[in-house]
């Protein structure tokens, strides 16, 4: 099975109301996977898009086929993520107004392998240069190497993430509390950031 990169669409923030419920189940779906194991909620899932929604220079990027959502990818400016996010680079001596915050990129399992992911990622970047960005960041969830729940034969995307230009930086994190499954309430995780320059 297969998505011609045709079939992804780019919708900007306008256009993404009306895709609010699918897309909050489709992070629901790939997140409980490994390595953030989220027990999710739908009306938590689809009050935390509607920022993408709410924010003029926000992206999102979909991947369909046959008319249904398989995989997208979202990006808007860092201070529409609040302040918690915006602090750690200005603790860092970044001013967070020059950075364009990467959120999810998530593709169901039949789609992976495909270079969908690496068409999120071209779509994001172009949007970053567009707005002018010095810095486009994701973070990602730590893991220690040896938790028992890794999967066996799961391979990292950190190789990926290097090949379009991120890195990343020691000390540079934040934290997200979810509920992860198994889990009675929500606990802390620790977030690593990555980031690329912008100057190409």
């Amino acid at each position: 099975m297969s998505v011609s990169h045709s079939e992804i669409d780019v919708f900007l923030c306008e256009d993404v109301e009306p895709y609010l419920a699918e897309l909050a189940s489709l992070r629901i779906e790939v997140f409980r996977e490994w390595p953030y194991l989220y027990e999710g909620d739908l009306a938590y899932e689809e009050d935390y898009l509607r920022t993408y929604a709410n924010s003029p220079d926000s992206v999102v990027v979909l991947a369909r086929h046959g008319g249904r959502i398989v995989g997208a990818a979202t990006a808007l400016p860092l201070r529409a993520e609040g302040e918690s996010m915006m602090s750690a680079f200005a603790a860092r001596g970044c001013d967070p107004e020059g950075v364009f915050y990467f959120g999810e990129s998530v593709l169901r399992r039949p789609w992976r392998g495909q270079g969908i992911g690496r068409r999120f990622m071209e779509e994001r970047l172009a949007a970053s240069r567009r707005r002018g960005a010095a810095l486009s960041a994701f973070c990602a969830v730590r893991r220690d190497a040896d938790d028992p729940r890794r999967p066996q034969g799961f391979r990292p995307l950190d190789g990926f993430w290097r090949s379009c230009g991120f890195r990343p930086v020691p000390g540079l994190t934040t934290v997200f509390s979810w509920r992860e499954i198994g889990e009675e309430a929500e606990s802390a995780k620790t977030m690593d950031f990555w980031i690329r320059e912008m100057e190409d």
